[in-house]
């Protein structure tokens, strides 16, 4: 129980962790990139000023050279501003965003000031670059900028701005300008006002979509987060379906007759395949491997059960054949999932050698007598377990002697599929096996598994790869 407490709050300060270091993590890495976008737009913003102001001075447009000299360069500075700002300040400062819209607005009213009738469009420019922050917020407060500059613009342009004879209402003759109550009005209603109520009416789709891009972050920050959460959990089994299988070795070192290793290597984070060897009294040992139907957690919990089945069965006096009768039995109980376990068990008497095993629908081992080679023990194989109910095992008795060597795998090793989807096959692990008789166990399965890891070349690995190797020497 004491285990349990600390593995959930192992998992929970781990998520804790995840959870600081992602929060608000792809908000911000999106204002950074909005801040590269926005500067991005302005650097055009500030080619087309540029390509305007160019035409005007060889006459291809009629505005005044003298507005067009004042506004051009003040807006084209402004514009680039935002690139340089970036560079200089560098990483994401929260403040860097509101730096950058200044420079656009304030650009944009430098225009307008000049030539009020020729930049009417230029004010939709700040709320759509803010729109890429999918912050309702900071495109509130730009709406508000745009409306309040636009509004400085209009009227300081009637003073210093480009003339226009449908706003100035100017008597013939007089060459100065007469700004009077009746001029603002017509300002305020024919171009103030329409220009205020477009920005208005195109706020709500800025608004809309600002909303919707923020709900689609903040489902991939959740998702990100509950991706954090399984993968921490993920590790957490992980660690405890290693810690269950024997992982020590050489194992057994107080019993000199055997010499057994081990390995898995799940396809997924935690997987199906399981081993395991243990002493049943001090003269009988078990060495039990399986695969379990599917793969990653739902597999996993399958195979605590029915390790657990297995072994305490075992050690409770049982045979072999009796051990996985009772283990189909009981893993048939409520198996609305429809998993079932593919296993072989062998019981080792050690003062004698006599060995008994029994096969629940699993792949042959492999034997190799001591002056011999390898070959493919073809004995009765019954069906898996939790597969049926009422099914009758046999059990196979064998006598080993001092050199002998048993190896152990699950279908991971002989299905392991290479770049042409063709299979590693029972065959060349046979080839494998004889080609490398002199090695101990331990030396025996790292050649395999690099020959495996050699022949898949980099395929993906779509199935647990487990194997157990035993040897008798005299004792």
């Amino acid at each position: 129980m004491v285990d349990g407490v600390k593995i959930e709050i192992g998992v929970e300060l781990l998520m804790a962790n995840n959870d600081a270091a992602m929060n608000n993590q792809i908000f911000i890495e999106n204002e950074d990139k909005a801040n590269q976008y926005a500067a991005k737009c302005l650097i055009i913003i500030a080619a087309i000023v540029g390509i305007v102001w160019i035409l005007n001075s060889i006459n291809f447009f009629i505005i005044s050279k003298i507005l067009m000299n004042i506004a051009m360069p003040i807006s084209i500075v402004l514009f680039l501003l935002p690139s340089l700002l970036i560079k200089a300040i560098g990483g994401q400062k929260w403040y860097l965003k509101y730096l950058i819209m200044a420079c656009t607005i304030l650009g944009i009213t430098i225009l307008s000031t000049m030539m009020t009738l020729h930049t009417v469009l230029a004010w939709i420019c700040p709320i759509l670059i803010s729109c890429h922050y999918y912050s309702k917020k900071f495109t509130g407060w730009t709406l508000a900028g745009s409306v309040v500059f636009m509004t400085i613009a209009i009227f300081t342009g009637l003073y210093i701005g480009l003339w226009d004879s449908n706003m100035m209402l100017v008597m013939d003759g007089v060459q100065e300008r007469v700004i009077t109550g009746s001029i603002l009005t017509r300002t305020l209603k024919f171009y103030y006002l329409p220009r205020v109520f477009t920005l208005v009416a195109l706020s709500p789709i800025c608004f809309t979509l600002v909303n919707r891009t923020r709900e689609l972050l903040n489902k991939q920050k959740k998702d990100s987060e509950e991706k954090q959460r399984i993968s921490a959990e993920l590790n957490v089994a992980t660690e405890i379906q290693i810690s269950m299988l024997p992982s020590i070795f050489p194992a057994f070192t107080d019993i000199a007759e055997i010499d057994i290793f081990a390995t898995m290597q799940p396809a997924k984070e935690v997987g199906g395949d399981f081993y395991d060897f243990f002493s049943i009294d001090n003269d009988h040992l078990a060495v039990v491997i399986a695969d379990v139907s599917g793969k990653g957690v739902p597999a996993a919990l399958f195979m605590v059960v029915a390790k657990t089945l297995i072994k305490n069965h075992t050690q409770a006096g049982l045979t072999p054949v009796e051990v996985f009768t009772l283990v189909n039995t009981q893993l048939c109980e409520n198996n609305d999932v429809g998993m079932f376990v593919t296993a072989w068990m062998g019981v080792l008497e050690i003062s004698t050698r006599n060995f008994i095993c029994v096969n629940a629908g699993h792949n042959p081992p492999l034997l190799k007598k001591a002056a011999g080679c390898f070959e493919y023990l073809k004995l009765a194989s019954g069906f898996v377990l939790g597969g049926m109910e009422d099914i009758k095992y046999q059990q196979v008795e064998m006598q080993l002697t001092n050199g002998d060597e048993l190896y152990l795998y699950t279908d991971g090793v002989t299905e392991a599929t290479n770049t042409n989807n063709g299979l590693y096959g029972e065959e060349r692990l046979l080839s494998v096996l004889n080609s490398n008789t002199k090695l101990n166990p331990n030396e025996l399965l790292s050649t395999i598994k690099k020959d495996i890891d050699s022949f898949v070349n980099g395929a993906p690995q779509f199935d647990d790869i487990t194997m157990v190797a035993f040897k008798i020497n005299e004792a």
